[in-house]
């Protein structure tokens, strides 16, 4: 199955059973051999400080999506049904019910819920060394040589090319183009 069918989907769960729910899962996957259908099961999770009223800080872990999970999967019949199957899910959101497959959630919004939880999903496509094209910001439409990548922080060291004369700028992956 190539990558492009690979998508997102919320499935719906007992609130507060979200993780033990992501484990009977990965169980079922594992046990049923369907590496290739099913990626990823995500309990959208932060690292939260409480403070207590005695004045010490407390880390919890604060569910975003309270009763959902998302699975990366190629939504096939089978890998539907497992998931749909697995003690404690009650559904997938998305599905009109009647035997109908749910929509998958938009790159858009899986990203920016990744992005909070501190997952990438960004994939670049150019490495130090290569030529950019700067997209957005005061050097858009210039191009110029990648030097560095901060991964941490998603932004590329480029030298580029200013009234002829060499600057070094930090650009955000998400602005970048390999030339």
């Amino acid at each position: 199955m190539s990558d492009i069918e690979k998508q997102w989907y919320v499935v719906n769960t007992y609130a507060g059973h979200e993780n033990r729910v992501k484990e009977n899962l990965e169980k079922r996957v594992e046990s049923m051999g369907l590496e290739d259908n099913l990626f990823r099961i995500l309990v959208a999770e932060v690292l939260e400080v409480e403070v207590k009223s005695n004045g010490k800080e407390v880390e919890k872990m604060k569910n975003l999506f309270p009763g959902y999970l998302f699975v990366e999967m190629i939504m096939t019949d089978e890998a539907w049904y497992i998931v749909r199957n697995t003690p404690g899910v009650t559904g997938f959101i998305g599905s009109s019910g009647g035997g109908a497959k749910p929509f998958p959630v938009s790159d858009i919004e899986m990203e920016a819920i990744l992005s909070r939880i501190g997952e990438r999903k960004r994939v670049i496509d150019f490495a130090v060394g290569d030529m950019v094209r700067i997209t957005n910001g005061p050097f858009a439409n210039s191009e110029g040589k990648v030097v560095e990548l901060r991964e941490s922080e998603e932004v590329a060291v480029i030298y580029t090319t200013m009234f002829n004369q060499p600057i070094k700028t930090e650009v955000s992956y998400s602005d970048c183009l390999k030339v």
